[in-house]
């Protein structure tokens, strides 16, 4: 049975494996129902900018209680930073896994989720990024109930492992305006930005060793991620990532026809 998709969408998902090819689906998302894009990617930048702007330059272990596996109280945290802005408190948390090169647990995750988001009002938003684990996935469908929001469904871009690995590895980017390209559907203009003449570069992540392992980090983790949404009641539709003529018409075309279809 197909779900009916009201003309005013609250919130949508964008989920798929990194690389599959979400960035333009969710431009297709944005546009044709009015949403803004909410990445996980930009809430951690941003975070951690408002620490590094802070300017604290003191040893963050301090802040960590290893008996308890936890940060110390935010009111200790805030005496000692000398500021009680939950902005700079969350960032300086981030900062700490990722100095280590840790990833950010679930609980941190979903504190810097929660504070954007209800910045957008809970509402009006495509959630790029997130949920990508089974506790994030529950966090979220708590959190939706508590504040009186929702999410209509869930947009899956699939596309398989061996086209991930040929296309990511030839994605380039400019370090300059952040502009993605592409060596053989988007290529740069003789290895410079079209749009502020930077050259591009290869991301460090984007070779076929940290590809296959982010490739199966979404098998691991954030499959079961998906079907506890969906069996939570949100529908998800499955969108093709590779066309076999990529134009912008043809994106937007699958993924309004993957609406349509999906129960």
């Amino acid at each position: 049975m197909a779900h009916e998709i009201p003309e005013k969408v609250t919130n949508v998902i964008v989920t798929g494996k990194s690389g599959a090819g979400k960035q333009p689906r969710i431009d297709v998302l944005v546009e044709k129902y009015e949403l803004e894009q909410l990445s996980t990617g930009d809430i951690f930048r941003t975070y951690l900018g408002n620490f590094d702007n802070y300017d604290y330059d003191g040893d963050l272990s301090r802040f960590w209680n290893e008996k308890e596996d936890d940060f110390i109280p935010d009111k200790e945290i805030a005496k000692e930073l000398g500021t009680e802005d939950s902005s700079v408190i969350l960032g300086m948390k981030a900062k700490f896994f990722v100095e280590q090169g840790l990833f950010v647990p679930d609980r941190i995750t979903n504190a810097l989720f929660e504070s954007f988001f209800g910045k957008k009002g809970y509402k009006g938003q495509v959630l790029d990024g997130y949920p990508r684990t089974l506790d994030q996935s529950k966090y979220l469908l708590n959190l939706i109930e508590e504040k009186n929001t929702d999410v209509d469904f869930i947009l899956w871009v699939d596309s398989p492992d061996d086209l991930i690995i040929q296309r990511t590895i030839k994605r380039r980017i400019c370090p300059e305006c952040g502009k993605v390209f592409h060596l053989e559907y988007k290529p740069p203009d003789e290895g410079k930005c079209t749009e502020c003449s930077t050259e591009v570069i290869q991301r460090s992540d984007d070779t076929e060793e940290k590809i296959r392992s982010r490739l199966n980090e979404f098998k691991v983790k954030t499959l079961p991620a998906i079907d506890y949404l969906r069996e939570s009641g949100i529908p998800v539709a499955k969108v093709p990532g590779h066309l076999e003529e990529f134009t912008e018409e043809n994106v937007r075309r699958s993924v309004l026809d993957a609406i349509e279809k999906m129960e």
